[in-house]
């Protein structure tokens, strides 16, 4: 019970977050120092079910710098990629504020995010069927290794959660790495 007032407490002050950097924001403002990714995503074994094991998937991911320092990030990543049909195919979309600091080329930041989560699979081997979609929130960060002058190289981590869904003894997070194009 703790666990979900506590999550349910999170997501409100990240949403509440995102809506005052949005309408703080001028109306001329340019975008620069804003970014776009794409790249490989795992999760970790029953982030979302039990008895699922770890997934790849990809994830995709845009930043708008707003004010220095902060920005808005939208997330969507999807998982389950090569697995069997009785595993679950699960997207999640988020949303959030990102604070980063740049050195250098390098590209420090933290973020919290939340949306939705979706998973189904197709039980026709007589397993489970699931089709079910509830909150999700991903907190973490990473760092970006420039690469050319416009691409960079993403590592980052986060730990995913949707507090009414992912079991107790899962391993809620997840790893991803990947190209950076920034604008």
């Amino acid at each position: 019970m703790l666990k979900r007032n506590l999550s349910a407490y999170l997501c409100f002050l990240i949403v509440f977050s995102c809506v005052l950097l949005a309408f703080s924001t001028p109306a001329g403002a340019q975008l620069r120092n804003s970014d776009a990714f794409f790249g490989y995503s795992r999760t970790g074994s029953d982030t979302f079910y039990p008895n699922v094991g770890g997934l790849n998937g990809w994830e995709a991911a845009v930043h708008i710098h707003l004010h220095p320092f902060l920005g808005a990030e939208g997330d969507v990543a999807h998982y389950g990629l090569g697995a069997s049909a009785s595993v679950p195919r699960t997207t999640t979309v988020m949303v959030g504020p990102r604070v980063s600091v740049k050195a250098l080329g390098v590209n420090l930041f933290v973020h919290g995010l939340v949306g939705g989560e979706h998973s189904s699979n197709n039980s026709s081997g007589g397993g489970v069927s699931i089709s079910s979609g509830t909150l999700a929130y991903a907190l973490g960060g990473g760092i970006d290794f420039p690469v050319l002058p416009f691409f960079a190289w993403r590592v980052s981590g986060d730990r995913i959660s949707a507090p009414t869904l992912s079991p107790g003894s899962g391993e809620e997070y997840r790893f991803n790495t990947g190209l950076v194009f920034r604008f």
